[in-house]
């Protein structure tokens, strides 16, 4: 029996919970607003900490951020706030939390103008995810089309989305195929591209 052949994340191989996410979600391609959103805030959410911590708060901050509907987290107030710098479920961070607060107020008034916060994203990548070819441990923090996508969602307003996050969220959201060439995903990755 041949062993799958995974990217070489530190502490992913053997933990099930984290295989899982790697086999079956990192890279997709994203296509809907909502959850490249989500995505976004739980990227800003990990500033200074590793991604499995976020992943494993995920549904904690599911449930706090009211399913990360936009509309509702605009309208969160000081009482939502208070709220969610209680919740030992999440990272309780007032710059995190008030940027995602802000971040959703930020999409609904793009949206209203006619912007559609997907088209924008994809957009930047000629509208399908950027083909790279890594191996080994070559794959680099930030490129400058992470720099160039930070630098407009800053423009926009947006926070927690220096060039390091936001090409994490490329590349978890597929906007990149950054599985290494080794992988058994980057192939299966490839082909979801539209």
């Amino acid at each position: 029996m041949t062993e799958i052949q995974r990217c070489t994340w530190r502490g992913m191989n053997g933990d099930p919970f984290y295989e899982a996410y790697h086999d079956t979600e990192w890279g997709v391609p994203e296509y809907d607003s909502r959850a490249l959103w989500e995505k976004l805030v739980l990227d800003g959410f990990q500033a200074g900490l590793s991604w499995i911590t976020i992943l494993r708060k995920r549904e904690a901050f599911r449930a706090a951020f009211a399913n990360f509907d936009p509309d509702k987290v605009a309208r969160f107030g000081d009482a939502d706030r208070a709220r969610l710098m209680a919740d030992a479920g999440i990272i309780r961070s007032n710059g995190k939390i008030d940027a995602a607060i802000s971040g959703a107020r930020i999409y609904c008034d793009m949206r209203e103008r006619g912007q559609d916060f997907s088209t924008l994203l994809w957009d930047m990548v000629g509208g399908k995810p950027v083909q790279n070819h890594w191996v080994g441990g070559d794959v680099p923090a930030q490129t400058p089309l992470a720099v160039d996508m930070a630098r407009m969602l800053k423009a926009k307003g947006f926070k927690y989305c220096g060039p390091v996050i936001v090409y994490a969220f490329m590349q978890a959201t597929g906007l990149v195929n950054d599985h290494l060439t080794t992988c058994f995903r980057h192939e299966e990755c490839r082909k979801l591209a539209r």
